[in-house]
């Protein structure tokens, strides 16, 4: 199992994570991405929408509130897509859908 040592910088938490196995469970793939997802677009994570095993490590969905309205069923969301290596480590992100709450969710042109 890994272990997370958290030191304090400039006030912000920083999480520097001992070299791993490469045997993450769901629930710590799922964390991993959705806390380096954070730390880069500084935005909370509305939660986790999927976790799926790859060849090399994890892809991870993370919903985020984008812009927050009134009414919050005007509110902007989006779905990130982020790559973690068999550690843990981000290797790649990208927003994948934006849409209003309420709304189906469909994906964003490129």
């Amino acid at each position: 199992m890994r272990t997370e040592d958290r030191a304090r910088t400039d006030g912000r938490e920083d999480y520097e994570e001992e070299a791993g196995n490469g045997d993450l469970s769901v629930v710590e793939a799922a964390r991993a991405g959705a806390r380096q997802l954070a730390d880069i677009i500084s935005r909370t994570p509305e939660g986790v929408v999927s976790v799926e095993p790859v060849e090399d490590g994890w892809i991870v969905e993370v919903e985020v509130l984008e812009a927050r309205h009134v009414p919050s069923s005007s509110d902007v969301l989006a779905i990130y897509e982020i790559e973690l290596d068999a550690d843990g480590a981000l290797v790649a992100y990208r927003r994948t859908q934006r849409y209003r709450r309420g709304k189906g969710a469909s994906r964003e042109e490129q």
